[in-house]
């Protein structure tokens, strides 16, 4: 049996994870009390007695959480920034490729995707890797995420009685550029420019909708939305990530369509100039503690899924 350790378990995505690892059988949880949980020390045995450790915390702490680390047995999975395009770390998305799951089956530092990240990365990897687009290829990205996304802050600030009006509408945030899923969404998928990348979050708890518009023309020679259909329906077979033929109600496509799930849906849609490729997904599940959670079932060899809402 695993032990397995939480650091950040109060946290929007260690107790999710908390939660869907609780009634497992095949592990055991470290747990620490609130004042455990603040010391140093306590915290460092419980790191280094875990088989598997997952960093739920903000860069700085998750660095420092590292460098306490002295176990050459622990895996870290970090569901943090800080890891994700540092030497020595995987990138735990195992459905991008066959040499990403092998990677993450053999790792002891597995850094988990960005949910903005996770949604472009899905989209634009497999273009990249089958030709249908260059890699200085000038892209765009828009994604639409549930306040849970913010942390406990925001949720406090979307849960108040007494709030202001202005959360009643969908905000527009990242407005310098400089958003922190940038890098990895750059470095992971292997393009020359950063993309043009508008967030928005907006008056619900969980979801998630990523779309990156395309023209044809944007394609290389002789490729057509066809060629990128086939592309993400072989790639993208399930359970976890799947392709869809279509994701909408009634021309309507809701962020919240896999709100409280860690699966992703992607389809394509527009026509055969104005293409939209858009992803689906929760937050909270593929885009951190389901994605975490299946990074560990892939190190202990047992059921991808265990554990997981798909």
């Amino acid at each position: 049996m695993k032990k397995v350790f939480i650091d950040g378990k109060a946290g929007t995505t260690g107790l999710r994870i908390f939660d869907r690892l609780a009634g497992r059988s095949d592990i055991e949880l470290i747990t620490l009390s609130d004042a455990q949980r603040k010391d140093v020390v306590c915290r460092k045995a419980a790191l280094n007695s875990a088989d598997i450790a997952f960093l739920c915390l903000p860069d700085a702490a998750a660095i420092d959480a590292v460098s306490m680390v002295d176990n050459p047995d622990t895996v870290i999975i970090d569901t943090s920034t800080a890891h994700r395009t540092s030497d020595g770390w995987v990138y735990g998305f195992p459905e991008l490729s066959k040499k990403h799951e092998a990677d993450i089956i053999a790792s002891k530092r597995i850094a988990v995707p960005g949910c903005h990240a996770s949604g472009f990365i899905a989209l634009v990897y497999p273009l990249i890797e089958a030709g249908i687009i260059d890699r200085s290829t000038l892209l765009m990205c828009q994604s639409l995420t549930g306040y849970s996304g913010g942390g406990k802050k925001m949720i406090e600030q979307y849960s108040a009685d007494e709030r202001d009006p202005l959360l009643s509408a969908p905000r527009q945030y990242g407005l310098t550029q400089q958003h922190k899923h940038l890098k990895e969404m750059k470095a992971v998928t292997g393009i020359d420019s950063f993309p043009v990348f508008c967030p928005i979050v907006a008056d619900f708890y969980s979801g998630m909708e990523v779309t990156v518009p395309l023209f044809s023309r944007q394609l290389a020679a002789g490729k057509t939305v066809d060629d990128i259909i086939e592309v993400y329906k072989s790639k993208y077979t399930g359970p976890m990530v799947s392709y869809c033929d279509s994701v909408d109600n009634d021309g309507f496509v809701s962020a919240a369509t896999l709100s409280g799930k860690d699966s992703m849906h992607i389809t394509v849609s527009g026509n055969s100039d104005r293409i939209l490729l858009m992803a689906v997904y929760d937050n909270l599940g593929k885009g951190a503690s389901g994605a975490a959670i299946e990074c560990m079932n892939l190190v202990m060899n047992c059921d991808r899924l265990c554990g997981l809402d798909i």
